[in-house]
C-alpha cells in the first residue's frame, strides 16, 4: 500500500476534530497525527503536544517538524516521524492549515486534502457554543472561512452540516482508493 498524508482542512468550527476521530475509529488503517502547538496544555479539542513559542522555535530549527506554520497567534508543527510513517506506507490523518498545504505537497510523496465544509450559520453556531473566542474573534474566523485551496492538489470535499456519522461515512468513501 502506498502511504499518504491526508491533510484535513476547513474553517474553524467545521468539526475537523470530530470528523477525524470518526474516520480513525472506523478505519484502523489510518493513523491520527498528534500535532505540536504553542497552546496551553489541556484546553480541550484535539490531543496535542504543547510547547512554548521559544521551545517550538528551537524544535523547528532542530528539524523536529516536517511541516510547520503559524496561524491565529500560535504555531503548529507536524512531527518529522509522520513523514517517515508515510514514506513507510502508512496513511496519516492530520489537522492542517490551508496556508501550509503547498509546503506539505513539497514534503510528502502523496497528499490528499480532505476539505470539510459547513454553511456559515452552522459555523457561527458551533463557534459560539465552544466559547473559546470573543464575538470579534468569531467574526474574523467566519470571514476567513472561504479561503481558497492551492491549485493542483488532490482534494476531496465533504459537508459537515448534518449528522456526524453521515459526514464520516462520506469522508471514508471519498478517501478510499477506487476498487476494480
Amino acid at each position: 500500500m502506498t502511504g499518504r498524508l491526508i491533510a484535513v482542512v476547513g474553517p474553524s468550527g467545521v468539526g475537523k476534530d470530530s470528523v477525524m476521530a470518526g474516520i480513525v475509529a472506523a478505519d484502523p488503517t489510518i493513523s491520527l497525527v498528534r500535532r505540536v502547538i504553542t497552546r496551553a496544555p489541556d484546553l480541550g479539542g484535539e490531543d496535542y503536544d504543547a510547547l512554548t513559542p521559544d521551545a517550538f522555535g528551537k524544535a523547528a530549527q532542530a528539524g523536529r517538524f516536517c511541516v510547520h506554520w503559524g496561524a491565529h497567534a500560535m504555531f503548529y508543527g507536524i512531527p518529522q516521524q509522520v513523514l517517515n510513517d508515510v514514506t513507510d506506507g502508512k496513511q496519516c490523518l492530520a489537522n492542517f492549515s490551508r496556508t501550509a498545504l503547498a509546503r506539505a505537497a513539497d514534503v510528502f510523496p502523496t497528499v490528499t486534502v480532505l476539505n470539510i465544509t459547513a454553511r456559515p450559520e452552522t459555523l457561527a453556531q458551533r463557534l459560539h457554543a465552544r466559547d473559546r473566542e470573543t464575538p470579534k474573534e468569531i467574526a474574523k474566523r467566519l470571514a476567513q472561512a472561504a479561503k481558497p485551496l492551492p491549485a493542483g492538489m488532490d482534494v476531496v470535499t465533504v459537508s459537515n452540516d448534518g449528522p456526524l456519522a453521515e459526514t464520516v461515512a462520506a469522508a471514508i468513501a471519498a478517501l478510499q482508493p477506487v476498487r476494480a
